[in-house]
């Protein structure tokens, strides 16, 4: 039960955040918190110990704290500030600095392709699109939750839930 979690779960709803957030520049509030049930869920069928989820507790909650300064300062969106602690949970400290860097690189590049293509006007074809013209809309903000979840996909392999869960 805990590798389906490990190996599908959290995968799938990185995947769908990615998307939510490129379809519609929006991340719901489900899908945090089924990430979050997901991680008790896991916590729990994987037998993980005490310390490790008190840990991730902090991680998540840390991420939580900075983000909303963040959004309320205005740099990041509320869906991408959830996103981001819902992931830390997952994460927990020991691979977070790692997660947070990747999201920075991943996000400086999405934000800088976005800036570039927004610089030219969309063919014709490509007007009927919603969600391009979404994007492309300069006053429009960037859909970082893609590069969260680029991030999370990226460093997920070396958390520690990741060798708890899979450990013989």
């Amino acid at each position: 039960m805990a590798e389906i979690f490990l190996l599908v779960v959290f995968p799938t709803l990185m995947a769908f955040a990615a998307a939510s957030d490129l379809l519609t520049m929006t991340i719901p509030n489900k899908l945090s918190l089924a990430l979050i049930a997901a991680f008790a869920v896991l916590a729990l069928a994987g037998g993980l110990p005490a310390s490790i989820i008190l840990l991730h507790l902090g991680a998540g909650a840390l991420v939580l704290a900075l983000a909303f300064l963040f959004f309320s300062l205005g740099w990041i969106g509320g869906g991408d500030a959830k996103l981001a602690a819902a992931t830390a949970l997952w994460l927990g400290f020991g691979t977070l600095p790692d997660y947070l860097a990747v999201a920075a690189i991943g996000g400086g590049l999405l934000s800088v392709t976005i800036l570039l293509f927004r610089r030219w006007p969309l063919p014709g074809f490509a007007l009927g699109w919603t969600w391009l013209t979404r994007i492309h809309d300069s006053r429009a903000g960037v859909p970082y939750g893609i590069a969260l979840a680029m991030a999370a996909l990226v460093v997920y392999p070396q958390s520690e839930i990741w060798a708890a869960s899979l450990a013989p």
